[in-house]
Order: structure tokens, then sequence, then C-alpha cells
């Protein structure tokens, strides 16, 4: 589990494939000093695990399934992406639960200067829209972000100039594509909302529990 709070900027300095699995090797100067091998690693917010841990650097492998349902396919030597050790539970929780477990891949149509920042625009797909609502939290490549606009199949997003210099969002181009996790309590509603319709769960129930509807 992670908060979204990106902690570093990592550089790609490695990619090969081994054993069905593509490897990187990331190089940090924070997150590898804490980080011991299993030890879990928000990369553009997909969860990976480190598989080696030497001064400086670590590698992490993602299986096929992975770089399907991700952007980590286009990443390459010199590449570089947000960085986050897991969330321990005696820590504050600044961003929101973030699984790094991405939904989908999004596309940026606009990036916007505005006073303090720029707004960033971005086309998700369409079946994902019922999880996003305004002023909700989003992960856009593993930031925590609050989603400041909806319109049909794309959000807008406020980025301060803290968030720019510190992830790699301030380089992030129009027509790029980002990893986007949606609110994790908005699947676990849906989820609970279907499965009692299919238990036959009434209105009146509800009511007779204390809920109004």
């Amino acid at each position: 589990m992670f908060t979204g709070l990106v902690e570093e900027v990592g550089i790609i300095a490695a990619v090969s494939r081994k054993s069905g699995a593509t490897r990187f090797t990331i190089r940090g100067e924070d997150v590898p000093r804490d980080l011991k091998v299993d030890d879990s690693v928000a990369t553009n917010g997909v969860c990976l695990t480190a598989v080696k841990v030497a001064s400086g650097d670590f590698d992490v492998e993602a299986v096929e399934e992975t770089l399907r349902k991700t952007t980590l396919g286009s990443l390459k030597q010199g590449s570089k992406v947000n960085l986050e050790r897991a969330l321990r539970f005696s820590d504050r929780l600044g961003g929101h639960l973030v699984q790094g477990h991405v939904d989908s891949v999004g596309t940026i149509t606009s990036i916007l200067p505005q006073a303090g920042g720029v707004l960033l625009s971005a086309r998700l797909p369409v079946e994902k829209m019922k999880y996003v609502i305004s002023e909700g939290s989003i992960a856009v490549n593993g930031v925590s972000l609050t989603v400041a606009r909806i319109s049909q199949d794309e959000i807008s997003i406020a980025l301060i100039p803290h968030t720019l210099s510190r992830t790699t969002l301030g380089e992030i181009q129009k027509g790029d594509t980002v990893n986007i996790e949606v609110d994790l309590i908005g699947k676990y509603v849906e989820n609970i909302i279907l499965k009692s319709r299919a238990d036959g769960l009434t209105e009146a129930q509800i009511r007779d529990w204390g809920f109004h509807t």
C-alpha cells in the first residue's frame, strides 16, 4: 500500500529481458538506502518488488501482464520514474490509499498554464469514469492528486509548482500516456452494491436497517 506522495524521481539505468520478464535497474539517492530484497516500490504508480538491491540502485521485474496494462513497457535507459516505498502504518497518510495496481492508461490531452501552476487534463477509458468524482482522489503515474473538473471521459487536475518540480509530471507532454489508478473506495462500494443486488437485497431491507434511500 502507498500514499501517492512521491519520495524521489529515479532514473532507469538499464533495461533487460530475463526469464520472460523485463528487468529494470533503477538508480536513486534516497529510496535504495532503505530498501531490501522483496520490498515493494511504486514505480510510476505500479507496485513492483525489489529483486536486487545494490549501492545506489535496485532491480525490479515486470511480467508481460504488467507491461500490457501500464506504461512501463515504454521505459528505456535514461527514463525518469516516480518512486515511493511502501507505506508504514506509523506514518501520516498525506495523500490517499494507493495500491499500485494500475486500473488503466490515460492520455494527456492538454497542459494549460494557470496562476500558481498548470491545469493538466487527461482522457480516461470511459468505463473508468464512473469511479471518478469532482474533488475526489486519483493517482497519475503514482502521484496522489485531486480531480478539479470532469467532462465526459476527461479529467482536469491542478498541479502546483512543488508537484511539478518533485515528480515527473513537470516534464509530461500533450499526447503522453500515464498510469491511472482510481480511488480504491469507489471500486469496493461498486462491488458491494452489485453483490447486494445479486443476493436480492431490497430498498425496504436497507430502510429497515436504518439507512434511507
